[in-house]
């Protein structure tokens, strides 16, 4: 993943005044590997990536850097 992931979810985090203790206690994780996420040392799964566009209101897309749109797209209700 490119650098930009890492300092995507760290600037969304900290638009919203929040430590990486509180984000790893809402992606029920430790404080340490929210911030091996943060630094690239850990690739963040699927559900950790999708649990982060939800919070803060984006796409997987612009999370991973392959749009620069931060709205997210409209969900699909077909499940």
């Amino acid at each position: 993943m490119s650098k930009t992931v890492y300092r995507r979810i760290r600037d969304l985090r900290e638009d919203k005044d929040m430590t990486q203790k509180q984000m790893a206690e809402y992606l029920h994780c430790s404080q340490r590997l929210y911030c091996d996420y943060e630094l690239g040392n850990v690739r963040m799964t699927p559900e950790v990536l999708i649990e982060l566009s939800d919070f803060h209101g984006t796409s997987v897309d612009y999370l991973l850097d392959l749009t620069d749109e931060k709205e997210p797209y409209p969900r699909n209700d077909k499940k």
